[in-house]
This record gives C-alpha cells, structure tokens and sequence, in this order.
C-alpha cells in the first residue's frame, strides 16, 4: 500500500523536515549590517576605472553531508538573521574558521 504525500504533513513529520510557511522564507527580512553596508556601496567607478570588468566562476564540487536535525536548525536561525539560507550560511563559516585547524 502506497503512502499518500498528504500523510506527511503535520505533526507525523518531524520538526527539521516541516516546510516553513512563506513568510518566514522571504530574502531580506533580517538583513546583516555587514551585507547591507556591501550593498550601500556604489562599485560602478571601481569597475571603470579598471577598464574591463570579467566575472570568475570558482570551480565548486557537489558534495553531500549528514547533518544532525538540530545543527540544520541552528544553521538555518543564524542564515535567516543575514538573510542567506542554512547552505550559503555553512559555507561562510567553514571559510571563516577553515584556517584554524
């Protein structure tokens, strides 16, 4: 017997899968002075005066990690205070403290 996908949501699913209503996923509620300083900042004459402007694409890899229900939560708290999402959030900070072991 098939289970039906409406038998997944609510209260038999636990906390860290339950999707968030949309409000709270909205980009920019809670915004970072860090971030909205970049922001602020008009780069236009630093490109022009550089002459020519070229995008570099880092080379980046899939990977896949299990991560407690908890930590994921954590991760995604502290992203939704600079407006990222639990991803981007991880990344930052194994660039930050990647260094320190």
């Amino acid at each position: 017997m098939a289970r039906s996908r409406t038998a997944t949501v609510g209260r038999d699913v636990p906390p860290a899968r339950r999707r968030k209503p949309k409000r709270a996923l909205q980009r920019g509620r809670h915004r970072d002075a860090q971030l909205e300083e970049f922001e602020r900042r008009d780069l236009g004459d630093d490109l022009r005066a550089a002459g020519t402007g070229r995008v570099l694409y880092p080379r980046t890899y899939a990977t896949s990690i299990v991560l407690d229900a908890a930590l994921v939560d954590a991760l995604r708290r502290k992203g939704a205070k600079r407006g990222l999402g639990y991803q981007t959030m991880l990344k930052l900070i194994v660039r930050e403290h990647l260094d320190e072991y």
